[in-house]
C-alpha cells in the first residue's frame, strides 16, 4: 500500500476510533448478537441480521483503519513555498475571478471545513509541485484547464479556522 500522507491530529483521531471499534463497539455488538440468538429461530430473526450485519461493517472498518494506520506518514506543517500535501491551496480556473480552497491530502481528512484532495486525484496531481502565481494544465475528460496557484497556507487546517467566504 502506498504512503498515505495524515496529520497529526487525524493520525490521533483515527488511532482513537480504531480502539473504540476494537473494544467497546465490538462487544457491544457481540451482546447484541447473544441478545438477538436467545430469541429463537435465527432464519427469521431481524435482530440477528441486524446485528451481524452491524459486525460486519465494524469489522471492515477497522480492517480499513489497521490498514491507514500501518501505512501512515504524519506529515508536519509545510513550507507553503510550493503544493504538497498538508497544504492548503486557493487555485483559480483560467478566465474565472473567484477561488477554490482545497487542504491536499488523504480523505481522512475529511471534516476539517475544507475541501479536500488528494495528492494522487488528477487535482492534485496538477497542483503538486507548483508555488503561488504558477499555472498548470489540468485535463479532465478530455478537455484542457489552466490552473492558477493564488495562494499556499502551511498552517495546520485542523486548528486554523475557515476563512470567511
Amino acid at each position: 500500500m502506498e504512503d498515505i500522507k495524515l496529520s497529526r491530529e487525524a493520525h490521533r483521531r483515527l488511532s482513537e476510533e480504531l480502539a473504540e471499534r476494537s473494544g467497546p463497539t465490538r462487544r457491544q455488538i457481540s451482546e447484541l448478537i447473544e441478545r438477538a440468538r436467545e430469541l429463537g429461530d435465527l432464519k427469521e430473526n431481524g435482530d440477528y441480521h441486524a446485528a451481524k450485519n452491524e459486525q460486519g461493517l465494524n469489522e471492515a472498518r477497522i480492517r480499513q483503519l489497521d490498514a491507514t494506520l500501518k501505512a501512515a506518514v504524519v506529515v508536519e506543517s509545510t513550507s507553503a513555498d510550493k503544493v504538497e500535501a498538508g497544504t492548503l491551496v486557493e487555485v483559480r480556473m483560467e478566465g474565472d475571478d473567484e477561488t477554490s480552497t482545497y487542504l491536499i491530502g488523504s480523505i481522512e481528512e475529511r471534516g476539517t471545513g475544507y475541501d479536500v484532495i488528494s495528492p494522487g486525484s488528477p487535482l492534485g496531481k496538477a497542483l503538486l509541485g507548483h508555488a503561488p502565481g504558477e499555472t498548470g494544465p489540468l485535463l479532465v475528460l478530455g478537455t484542457l484547464f489552466t490552473l492558477q496557484i493564488a495562494l499556499l497556507n502551511s498552517a495546520s487546517p485542523l486548528t486554523s479556522p475557515r476563512p470567511p467566504a
